[in-house]
Order: structure tokens, then sequence, then C-alpha cells
């Protein structure tokens, strides 16, 4: 035989234990991927894990406003906004304001609840709400917030307790 494509290996470990060759690579694989470690890059004093950052900051999306109430149209929530804005004012009298909308039927009205109070450089509100839309009335109590002179949001709405 003039040309001849395989080659045997007569001598030494790999002869005598044909899958050393390959347990060893396997081996070498396995050590080499528990060396990869993410270790955070940055002097102590500039890294957030070292400032004491808060654990949630991580860029997620924020919890959304709660909504006034599922049985409200666009034009109604609009009305609705702009009455708890005057009844939330902190120079207003602190009585209820009413608001309508003929188009679709729905009406309610705004109480606060207590003085404004600070929360994050914000000033907020807690307030008790009727709401009556689609032949069925609603009892809620929220709170709300706003910085300096932008419009309030909502941070809490949920169903009014009975005797509170």
């Amino acid at each position: 035989m003039l040309f001849s494509c395989t080659r045997h290996i007569t001598a030494g470990p790999i002869a005598q234990f044909p899958r050393a060759g390959v347990v060893g690579t396997i081996i070498a694989a396995c050590a080499l991927t528990s060396c990869s470690v993410a270790i955070p890059v940055g002097s102590s004093s500039n890294s957030a894990l070292w400032r004491g950052a808060p654990e949630d900051a991580t860029g997620s999306i924020a919890k959304p406003a709660p909504k006034l109430s599922r049985r409200l149209d666009v034009e109604d929530i609009r009305r609705a906004m702009a009455a708890l804005e005057t009844a939330l004012d902190p120079q207003g009298s602190g009585a209820s304001v009413h608001w309508d909308n003929p188009q679709s039927g729905a009406k309610g009205s705004f109480t606060p609840s207590g003085q404004p109070y600070p929360v994050d450089a914000k000033v907020c509100r807690a307030f008790v709400a009727e709401i009556s839309a689609q032949d069925d009335v609603e009892k809620l109590e929220g709170a709300a917030c706003r910085e300096k002179s932008a419009d309030w949001t909502l941070t809490e709405v949920k169903p009014h307790k009975a005797g509170a």
C-alpha cells in the first residue's frame, strides 16, 4: 500500500487510553468555564454597590399609575381629573368638587380627606370619590401627588371602606 491515510498511534498514554484525550478536553473546558465571573468595575466611591443604591434601581419600567375607574371614557377622565385638581388644591377650601359629562351620563365628586402632606419633594393629598357611570356607583378612596405646579397624579385608588 503506497498511500495510507490512516495513522495508528502505537505508543504513549493516548494509545493505551484512547478516551483520555476526550476526557482531558472536557475537564479543561469545565475548568475554564468556571473562571468567567462578573466583577463590578469602578472605584469603590463611584460604584452603586458601595454607595448604597437601592437594589430595585434597575432601570425597569415603573409601575403604571392607578386608574380612577374602568367605567369612565377619556372625556369622563379628563373632566374628573379637572375636578380632582380643584378639590385637592392646597389653597382651596377643602370642599367637595362635583363633575359631570352630559354626553356619557357619567358624574361624580371628590372630597379631600385630611391636609396636604409632603412625599419626596411632592405635595400629596388623600381624597374620597363617588363616581356614577354605566348604571353603577363606585365609592373610592385614594391619594394623588404633584410636583410644584405640575398636574396631580393618582398614586392610590381603592374601594372606600364603609364607615371610614
